[in-house]
């Protein structure tokens, strides 16, 4: 065991964050934490990593566990180069390999060997240094550090760049490699795949597979998750909950244990219901018939009672963010269309003629390498930076809802109710309204925005995009730093929104639910893959095969008139006629579900009678009914997920 915690509890300043926290770590375990944005999965890291302390409880950890640490917001190096922090865990070698190459300047120059003490000196300690710095992998260093560079896309012209002139993005993939370069026995990864574009993600999960340490990692993405960790710990309400398996397991595992536990509450509290009630007829007995055995009983019943260990009743479905994306007049069929477009920023060029269009109601996600040119793709269409060479022709009514990738808000810092009243110009009373569907309640308001998590910060600024309520919107990586449950919220939200959608996005769940298209930029060109992302991955396969046009981005309803190849499955199309019928499908579906609802709670509500209890002939055919009635429920819901997912 490298990590032992019992019933950790922790504190922010007077707010609990954590109350009851349980956790092992063994060696080689590598654990997924998660919970909802503010749960306390940073705040139990720190406590890990020794930068805070509990306020109560117990936590260990074995003596001398080199950990490793990536925080959320990434760490500042003054002064120091790219290299510097990529070897940063290797400082003796690095140290060592220093004082070699001092030694060799003295024992080469002219006169070395006119002392033979002297040079005899020098040669037992270079000796030792050597002995060392090849006993510690030093030969080996600079492959590990190119092995790992290269996977997080690293580019080595940058090691003699000074750190503190990187953006912060790039900051946080040096301080992960750095974490990864030192092989720590035990890594403590916050999001780590943040900053990560589709390649350098899948080069993290093969290499956290084969790691020999021990990891814990906070991360919402579902695809990560269930490729890496074999331990799901969940926090919620101040305590943690371990499942032993990955995230599509822990979603099985927590629907049965909160069924089960439903279960169990709704006994209790018809036990506790029951012992009330004697209890009270116990006490009119007593006091009818001036009788003190009764109320004897009575108060040992209620000793009982008191006694009893009570049971919390279970959320079955906790409240997430209401996104609710409208458009106040959609736009007219053609959108935005891109003619020949060119960016170069010095000898580089970043964009090359780059053509496409997008049709009213498309849903499209942009993915490539970092730095390919995504956000500046997005920064022309928005008019922020001119175009070198090319054009946008714009159709009627476009109104763009614009979400970047940004850091907090400079100038004096606000609360969270003010700078939302500020910015979208409301009063405090509908202010609060409209911050509550976004999980802002109570004293939330009032905390400064400076101090928001970044899931709480992206959840503020899309309550501001979706009060514009655009028929465009242009977002980039908008589910960073989301909890998984905020991610569902606007995965959803965004499949319902009648506009269109262009979405920078490397969360594979994201675009698996969302994309109609992608466009794939790459060398300045894009190549656009009708479908969603397990479509993308077989068709990039055989590049330029039937289905793809290299260069061009058009509107998928363009693409698929083009193409030779089978149309999408149907419903992962975007066209208004599909798409009208799916919704006409679901509202059918939803009338049958509601009604098989209604019998099946019948059902229940007759079995619970006092003759059914009574006549076992009439509670078996009940039972029976409610077996078909459930059946049928089941069905529908397996429909009404098929329709919501584009199958047939």
């Amino acid at each position: 065991m490298i990590v032992n915690c019992q019933n950790i509890k922790a504190y922010h300043g007077a707010q609990l964050v954590l109350e009851d926290v349980n956790l092992d770590i063994q060696q080689g375990e590598r654990i997924g934490l998660i919970g909802r944005n503010g749960s306390g999965k940073s705040t139990l890291l720190q406590l890990i990593a020794g930068q805070l302390r509990p306020d109560a409880g117990q936590l260990t950890v074995r003596k001398g566990t080199r950990i490793g640490y990536l925080t959320q917001i990434p760490a500042e190096f003054e002064g120091r180069t790219v290299y510097d922090v990529l070897a940063l865990g290797h400082r003796e070698l690095l140290e060592c390999r220093l004082k070699m190459a001092e030694l060799e300047k003295l024992m080469s120059e002219p006169g070395a060997s006119d002392g033979p003490d002297r040079l005899a000196g020098w040669l037992e300690q270079y000796a030792a240094l050597q002995e060392k710095f090849e006993r510690e992998g030093g030969y080996e260093l600079d492959a590990v550090i190119e092995r790992v560079a290269d996977g997080l896309r690293i580019d080595r012209g940058s090691y003699t760049q000074t750190y503190a002139t990187l953006s912060g993005g790039e900051k946080t993939r040096i301080n992960l490699a750095s974490q990864l370069i030192r092989k720590p026995e035990l890594l403590l990864l916050d999001e780590p795949t943040n900053h990560l574009d589709l390649h350098g993600v899948e080069w993290l999960e093969d290499y956290l597979t084969q790691y020999d340490g021990s990891c814990l990692i906070v991360s919402h993405d579902r695809y990560f998750l269930d490729r890496v960790v074999t331990k799901i710990v969940e926090l919620e309400d101040g305590e943690s909950q371990s499942y032993f398996t990955n995230y599509t397991g822990y979603m099985k595992e927590k629907e049965a244990r909160l069924l089960q536990q439903f279960a169990d509450y709704q006994e209790q509290q018809k036990k506790i219901k029951k012992m009330m009630e004697t209890i009270k007829q116990l006490e009119t007995w007593g006091w009818i018939g001036d009788n003190g055995k009764f109320f004897r009983r009575a108060a040992s019943m209620q000793k009982a009672l008191d006694r009893m260990e009570k049971l919390k009743r279970p959320v079955l479905e906790a409240k997430s963010a209401d996104f609710g994306l409208t458009q106040a007049d959609r736009s007219g069929r053609k959108v935005v269309t891109l003619e020949g477009i060119g960016k170069s920023y010095g000898s580089r060029k970043l964009l090359d003629r780059v053509d496409g269009a997008l049709a009213y109601g498309d849903k499209v996600v942009l993915i490539g390498k970092n730095g390919s040119g995504k956000s500046t793709l997005v920064k022309l269409i928005l008019g922020e930076e001119a175009v070198d060479e090319g054009r946008f022709e714009w159709g009627a009514r476009v109104d763009i809802g614009y979400l970047a990738q940004q850091e907090y808000p400079d100038g004096p810092k606000k609360s969270v109710l003010d700078y939302f009243r500020s910015e979208a110009g409301l009063e405090e009373g509908e202010a609060r309204g409209i911050l509550a569907k976004y999980l802002f309640y109570g004293p939330d308001v009032f905390k400064s925005v400076n101090l928001l998590s970044g899931g709480e910060w992206t959840r503020l600024r899309l309550a501001l995009l979706v009060l514009r309520k655009p028929n465009l919107l242009l977002l980039d990586e908008p589910t960073n730093h989301l909890d998984i449950a905020s991610r569902e919220a606007l995965e959803e939200a965004l499949e319902t929104f009648p506009g269109t959608v262009l979405a920078i996005s490397h969360d594979r769940y994201f675009i698996n639910r969302l994309a109609g298209c992608i466009w794939e930029l790459d060398h300045g060109r894009i190549t656009v893959y009708l479908g969603n992302f397990d479509e993308y991955q077989e068709k990039r396969k055989p590049r330029g095969g039937s289905g793809v046009q290299s260069g061009v981005a058009a509107s998928p309803a363009t693409v698929k008139a083009k193409s030779a190849v089978p149309a999408a499955p149907q419903g992962r199309s975007n066209g208004r006629g599909k798409a009208a019928d799916r919704s006409r499908e679901r509202d059918t579906l939803e009338r049958s579900i509601a009604q098989a609802e209604e019998r099946l709670a019948a059902l229940d509500a007759a079995m619970q009678e006092q003759e059914a209890g009574t006549d076992a002939l009439l509670l078996s055919e009940r039972w029976a009914e409610r077996e078909a009635v459930q059946e049928e429920l089941d069905r529908l819901y397996e429909q009404w997920l098929a329709a919501g997912e584009g199958e047939e």
